[in-house]
């Protein structure tokens, strides 16, 4: 893996249908953008949703499960334990993420 990658381990909710308009399920390598910075701030970095194989994660639900993010201009300082942000599917919210510990950071 690159060294500038952060590898966490979350918790991660989909927003009910209602609230986010998402209305089908997400599997392993879902690829939303995390804005870290503010509701009204555009800068987002990238990361991966790994779930096992053949699980899915639907709307309303959570899952404990590992991220990777890429390093992105501002996000060092950024994932700490405790911290939430938004996952989004471009300006929509459709989930929020709460980290439970980092695994392997930025090096």
């Amino acid at each position: 893996m690159p060294d500038d990658v952060v590898h966490v381990r979350a918790t991660v909710r989909l927003l009910p249908s209602e609230e986010s308009g998402r209305s089908r399920p997400v599997y392993g390598g879902y690829r939303p953008n995390h804005n870290f910075f503010g509701p009204d701030n555009r800068a987002m970095t990238m990361g991966v949703i790994d779930l096992p194989a053949g699980v899915a994660l639907h709307p309303g639900d959570s899952i404990e499960t590992t991220i990777r993010f890429l390093n992105w201009p501002g996000l060092e300082g950024q994932i700490y334990s405790g911290r939430q942000w938004r996952i989004q599917e471009g300006a929509r919210v459709v989930g929020i993420g709460t980290v439970i510990e980092i695994v392997r950071a930025i090096q």
